[in-house]
């Protein structure tokens, strides 16, 4: 008998009795029968009530045990088939599950803290009003600490690196060199901001990338010494074994005693000014290399791009009006304004545009577009396309290289120069090519 049959039961009787009431009070029975079903209509509310009043209270207590997170409860069953004893068997299974979801919950939780805690890459989560909630082992590692309460504390480890935490907003990041017991750490900051439960906190991972720089560091040294090695021969080369053999040649006319005829003479001056001017090949190509590694300091200043374009449209208006090159320039908006170092950026967008003008001279569609804009993160774009024959896969990956070039009489320095310009301006450049299709390279200045 369930909670619903005995409560029916119960009203059913109640109902029978004032029945049978209202028909003696009609009927005028007797006051003694009168009062005893009148006597038995209170008794029967009274237990319905107390009956009502029971079960709720059983099913209050059952609330507050689950409001509390009390699953271990145990409500007694005796088996007596009694609408209780059926309530006592759904409440004990409810409160088992329930313990055995908390208890699933619990280990996941402990898992994914464990995982946490294990990570390479250092964890940290703190509140709006700055209180750290998790901090993992790497975290602890990379930073020297033992505990931290306050995410102010970091000040006391770098004050780049709270400035960095403080202030970066989702999806941005960082690079941080810190002191460390172990040796200097490149750390690589990066930050999500989250809401969990209308409770705002961030999320900030720290990677030392150290080795990783280390290591390109070498490969890009590696790839520079082998270019320099290849360059520095081919004039080296030639030139040693001219003088070796000029040296040769005179040594021979000396040893002989007579005189050095006119024809050798001009022989040899005109092998003397071949090597003058592999000479001063080399001292031009030391020349580039030094203006690598001494790139100045950007002078920023607010630059309209429509003018900036209009200087650059005079300056290779003869070449583009020789080879019929069609060039359009699209800037959304008109006024937009780039704060950087004019000349320095000037320098940048002559380079690749010289080198567009090169990629266009034997297509069919000689074409070149000059296009700045914002793009959806607030980012200035400046794109330079073109419909030139494209670059190879395997150059286009070294194009950046210093002294690599595809050209016969390429110095090899333009685009590492301005690789090294966009990065003196917290920028970057990026390039995507197809053969036979044109290229396009895409100045990317932080908003």
């Amino acid at each position: 008998m369930d909670y619903k049959v005995g409560l029916l039961g119960r009203v059913v009787l109640l109902s029978m009795t004032l029945f049978i009431l209202s028909y003696a009070i009609l009927n005028e029975a007797g006051v003694f029968i009168t009062s005893l079903f009148i006597i038995l209509v209170i008794a029967q509310l009274i237990f319905l009530v107390n009956y009502a009043e029971s079960s709720f209270k059983k099913v209050r207590q059952f609330l507050d045990n689950i409001k509390q997170n009390n699953y271990a409860t145990v409500y007694p069953v005796k088996f007596d088939g009694t609408e209780t004893d059926d309530l006592h068997i759904e409440f004990n299974a409810i409160l088992a599950k329930l313990k055995e979801d908390q208890a699933e919950k619990e280990a996941n939780f402990q898992y994914f803290r464990s995982v946490f805690q294990h990570l390479s890459i250092g964890l940290i989560t703190f509140e709006e009003d700055g209180q750290v909630q998790i901090l993992n082992t790497a975290a602890k590692r990379m930073l020297n600490i033992e505990q931290l309460g306050h995410i102010e504390e970091i000040e006391d480890v770098n004050k780049e690196l709270h400035f960095a935490i403080k202030n970066l907003r989702t999806g941005g990041s960082e690079l941080i060199k810190i002191a460390h017991p172990d040796g200097i750490m490149q750390l690589s900051v990066y930050v999500i901001e989250l809401v969990l439960r209308n409770v705002k906190f961030k999320l900030v991972s720290l990677q030392n990338i150290q080795s990783e720089l280390e290591e390109k560091e070498m490969e890009a040294w590696q790839n520079l010494v082998r270019v320099l090695t290849h360059e520095i021969m081919n004039s080296i080369a030639p030139i040693s074994s001219l003088a070796s053999t000029i040296k040769g040649d005179i040594q021979s006319q000396l040893d002989k005693g007579g005189d050095i005829p006119v024809h050798d003479v001009e022989d040899y001056l005109m092998g003397i000014a071949t090597i003058e001017k592999r000479s001063e090949g080399l001292i031009d190509f030391v020349s580039d290399f030094r203006s690598l590694a001494h790139i100045p300091v950007p002078k920023f200043s607010a630059i309209k791009i429509h003018e900036l374009f209009g200087q650059l449209a005079t300056l290779f208006s003869h070449q583009i009006d020789e080879l019929s090159i069609k060039c359009e320039k699209k800037i959304e908006p008109e006024n937009l304004l780039l704060f950087a170092d004019s000349s320095l950026i000037e320098q940048v967008l002559i380079n690749i545009i010289q080198n567009a003008i090169h990629a266009v001279e034997d297509s069919d569609e000689k074409k070149i577009s000059l296009r700045a804009f914002i793009d959806e993160a607030g980012k200035i774009i400046i794109e330079i396309s073109d419909t030139g024959r494209g670059i190879e896969e395997e150059a286009l990956n070294k194009i950046f290289i210093p002294f690599f070039t595809t050209k016969q009489k390429g110095s090899g320095i333009g685009l590492s120069l301005s690789k090294q310009i966009m990065r003196r301006h917290k920028g970057n450049i990026q390039v995507k090519s197809s053969i036979g299709m044109g290229t396009t390279f895409k100045l990317i200045f932080n908003a």
